[in-house]
């Protein structure tokens, strides 16, 4: 294969000037035969490369069983069944069941994605036994010839047979800028995409062997990993580990000397002091938050490809916007002709429909044109020049039914037309109405002239009107109202792009903005962007360029679109949203794809990611707070040498109603609350000191109980009292987290709360969790020290707020 970079780097030049027009090629080849497909398939000639959209059943067991972890409360159950009672190994039983459930959520999650993904695959267009058809990029084999049409992409290694003005980008693997003009026997490879033209190309490399096709696979797979939040949970739980090691080290030795004649009570106590600093919780509620938020977005028919770009949505603050196609409708209709020179409208209308069966794969604005002059029979075409984002406008030579041989070109008026041409004050007009110009004009020049565009003879104005979403104003008044900046980028005439998005509601849309004449230097561009809301006549490279200047000020950048001048920006972005409908490039790069090609869908995305982020952000400071308190509690045992005031089963008691059950329902509630950065230290500085405080007022308790009763089988009456102390400090910081109130979480709080007094009332209850209070001295003394400490925690919890802001 020769050197892609050499291939472009001997193109730029010629294709920045426009890219001289190339006739269609005279032969059409047939494709390979029923019979020849059989036997390259035999061969295991196919395009075998698995493209899978999320892990695999065995991958998902695995991630979800074998976690450092779970092997360590594993262990201590395995221990607990040895010295018993059943009772103070519920951890066990807790932990089977959360990974159950973790497995069976992603399991429902990887049953949506994959059906999505299905309805969401590109079909390439092959040709076999001289018929075009639709086939899965799996059912390729070598030697397939397969058809090209701007925005495909290419999607294995080959060598081009037909080139109709065919332009290739190539930057994705090169990091070429300019298209490459690809004629017959030129090379393309697999993960290029064509911007203009067409044609097709023979299959010359399938499967692994396609090693871009690889890199394609690799990149667009499902994963859990390499967000923010998860990375944060992973830092969360190494730190966990380093306290968790010798602080469990030390609890051991303290309580077989404490406990020296009951070796079996020394162990117990034991795993009920390392069994909290464990937040295995954590990591299971994040994975089924993920899981939910990719089941609930697949039933509105948005496909994830990525599992982080929920998160990363959640994080936006600048959506960028195409407008064909996500304010407006894909589809255009012809509203007024008019004419600006001496030629006859039907000469007019006969020119256009010749242009229209100039090009086979007409876009939006030129498949307008064909549908309302159709008459362009008699008409030769000698050679075309297919429309491109880049160039802004399309051409052909035509012969006219009585010999005439001119070239005509069609496309935006402000580009083809010399600055204070008359003709542009009426497109102005037309554009502060809303409505799209183009213009036809015929050139002086050949059409393989670099400067063709030059000169131009104007012909007529054809005006076009764009179809307004229904759902367009509602979205963007969303973004409005949640504080998300929208930037409408087109590539269409600023005003008109301007009278559309202020139809819709824009908020400053009445002043667009020519992106011709934004600042080339980033800092100034950057400016300029967070200045406007409707920027025109954009280049593909000028809305990549327009990204990068949005993120260098700190923003985060979700870009939209479905044609293929939007590839390179939705790469770059660091959210890529594409349309069902769209172009297979953007498809491909995108991190998320809207299957029912509705923009109204993006307020869900954006609401789903905003709930899983803050959510967990949530129900980690419930973890994180119990394994603070549990750390400090063991260091005190240790270093008084007391025995630990808990057994397994208080802790999880403890645990279950004022974490499991509550964090379960919080992670899963709504929340429009948008995703804040430093996820690790906004969890730990509200975790830290809540935990301490809990730590201290629930030891102060018990070394009061100590001194209180006093004499044979007291640690039942102690551990009652600072397990009553305990629960009402973390029942306060659950009531924290829960803010603002809602009825069901005021409902959530007060339920666990009356479970606890259950437990209490109950004989039965009592005698199998061994809680007992003794007297009514002590046991209002733990609820006077849990009052205090629940003044102090608000305290703390307030000034930490102010004092380390988020």
């Amino acid at each position: 294969m020769s050197d892609p970079a050499q291939t472009a780097g001997e193109t730029a030049d010629q294709a920045a000037r426009g890219a001289p027009a190339r006739p269609p090629h005279p032969h059409r080849h047939p494709g390979l035969t029923a019979a020849e497909v059989a036997e390259r398939v035999s061969r295991g000639e196919v395009n075998d490369v698995p493209v899978r959209s999320s892990r695999s059943v065995g991958e998902i067991v695995r991630a979800n069983v074998f976690t450092r972890f779970n092997a360590i409360i594993g262990v201590l159950f395995l221990i607990i069944l040895v010295v018993g009672p059943l009772q103070d190994g519920l951890f066990g039983f807790v932990i089977v069941a959360n990974t159950a459930i973790g497995i069976l959520q992603e399991l429902r999650a990887k049953k949506t994605l994959d059906s999505l993904a299905v309805i969401g695959e590109s079909k390439p267009t092959v040709r076999r036994d001289g018929t075009p058809v639709s086939l899965a990029t799996g059912e390729i084999v070598l030697g397939d010839v397969i058809e090209l049409d701007p925005g495909d992409k290419c999607v294995v290694d080959g060598e081009v047979l037909e080139s109709d003005g065919l332009e290739i980008d190539e930057s994705l693997l090169t990091g070429e800028a300019d298209p490459v003009l690809k004629k017959p026997g030129d090379k393309i490879m697999s993960g290029s995409f064509v911007v203009a033209g067409g044609g097709a190309f023979a299959a010359t490399k399938v499967g692994r062997e396609a090693y871009a096709a690889q890199l394609a696979e690799e990149a667009s797979r499902f994963t859990l990993v390499h967000s923010e939040l998860r990375t944060g949970i992973s830092r969360i739980l190494k730190y966990v580990t380093w306290m968790m090691v010798p602080t469990a080290v030390g609890l051991v030795i303290s309580q077989l000397v404490v406990q020296d004649h009951d070796w079996r009570e020394a162990v117990r106590r034991m795993i009920a002091g390392i069994v909290p600093m464990v937040p295995e919780g954590l990591v299971l509620l994040t994975s089924v938050a993920f899981a939910i938020g990719v089941i609930r977005l697949g039933n509105k028919q948005c496909l994830v490809q990525e599992l982080p770009a929920i998160e990363g949505l959640a994080r936006v603050d600048v959506v960028c916007l195409d407008k064909t196609g996500t304010l407006t409708e894909g589809g255009m209709d012809v509203s007024d002709l008019r004419l600006l020179s001496d030629a006859e409208e039907a000469y007019v209308r006969q020119v256009l429909g010749a242009l229209g069966d100039s090009d086979p794969r007409p876009n939006a604005s030129l498949q307008a044109i064909v549908d309302a002059y159709p008459d362009g029979e008699g008409w030769r075409c000698a050679e075309a020049l297919p429309f491109s984002s880049a160039r802004k406008y399309s051409g052909a030579e035509l012969h006219s039914p009585d010999g005439e041989v001119a070239t005509w070109l069609l496309g935006a008026p402000d580009v083809l037309l010399k600055e204070g041409d008359r003709a542009l004050g009426e497109v102005e007009e037309l554009n502060s109405q809303g409505l799209r110009v183009l213009l036809l004009a015929r050139a002086g020049r050949d059409l393989d002239d670099p400067r063709v565009a030059e000169d131009v003879s104007p012909a007529a104005l054809v005006v076009l009107e764009q179809r307004l979403r229904p759902d367009a104003a509602d979205t963007l008044r969303y973004f409005d109202e949640q504080k998300v900046a929208a930037k409408v980028i087109s590539g269409d005439n600023a005003v008109s792009v301007g009278a559309v998005a202020a139809k819709l509601g824009l908020p400053r849309a009445e002043s667009p903005v020519d992106a011709r004449k934004l600042p080339a230097e980033r800092e100034d561009m950057g400016k300029a962007l967070d200045e406007g809301s409707v920027f025109g006549r954009v280049t593909p490279q000028q809305k990549r360029d327009m990204v990068g200047a949005l993120q260098a000020r700190g923003h985060t950048v979700a870009m939209t679109g479905d044609g293929v001048n939007d590839v390179l920006a939705l790469k770059d972005a660091d959210i890529g949203v594409a349309m069902g409908a769209g172009s297979e490039a953007t498809r491909a790069v995108a991190q998320i794809v809207l299957l029912n090609n509705s923009f109204a869908s993006l307020p869900s995305v954006v609401a789903e990611g905003r709930r899983v982020i803050g959510n967990i952000t949530r129900v980690a400071t419930l973890f994180l707070t119990k394994t603070v308190y549990s750390v400090l509690l063991a260091i005190l045992v240790v270093c008084t040498r007391v025995p630990y005031p808990f057994l397994p089963r208080h802790l999880t008691l403890l645990s279950t109603l004022t974490i499991g059950v509550p964090a379960f329902f919080l992670a899963l509630a709504p929340n429009k609350e948008r995703a804040k950065p430093h996820f690790v230290r906004r969890v730990m500085r509200y975790s830290v000191p809540a935990g301490l405080i809990a730590g201290l007022a629930t030891f102060a308790t018990y070394l009061l109980a100590r001194h209180y009763y006093t004499g044979a089988g007291s640690l039942d009456a102690e551990t009652s009292a600072a397990t009553l102390t305990l629960f009402l400090i973390s029942m306060w910081v659950l009531a924290i987290i829960a803010r603002p109130y809602t009825w069901w979480r005021v409902l959530l709080v007060v339920a666990m709360g009356v479970a606890f007094l259950v437990v209490l009332a109950v004989p039965w209850l009592q005698r199998f969790f061994a809680l007992k209070l003794v007297g009514a001295t002590l046991p209002w003394a733990a609820v006077g020290i849990a009052a205090v400490a629940a003044v102090v925690l608000e305290v703390a919890w307030r000034w930490v707020g102010r004092r380390f802001p988020a």
